[in-house]
């Protein structure tokens, strides 16, 4: 049984990760990434790879599962950016 400390961590976890979703899907639809900024997504991957590397050392499910899938998010954006700013 999860206790409610970790049950918060999870519920955090899971809402924070969708936030990105309609993002990532916007992006890919249309293959766009017109006025997001670099800059922002190299310094926000770098701190949640951070808190992922955190989550694995404290062996949290929670910080591991909900950061590890915001990284993979976030990557696919920061590609969307690069190779948008390659063919301009």
């Amino acid at each position: 049984m999860i206790d409610k400390v970790e049950l918060i961590g999870l519920l955090a976890a899971i809402l924070t990760t969708i936030a990105f979703i309609p993002q990532v899907f916007k992006v890919i639809k249309t293959r766009s990434s017109e006025g997001l900024s670099l800059t922002t997504y190299l310094i926000f991957i770098t701190g949640v790879s951070l808190w992922l590397i955190y989550g694995i050392c404290k062996m949290s499910f929670s910080m591991i599962l909900g950061n590890g899938i915001t990284v993979l998010l976030s990557a696919i954006i920061i590609y969307y950016i690069l190779i948008n700013r390659n063919s301009n």
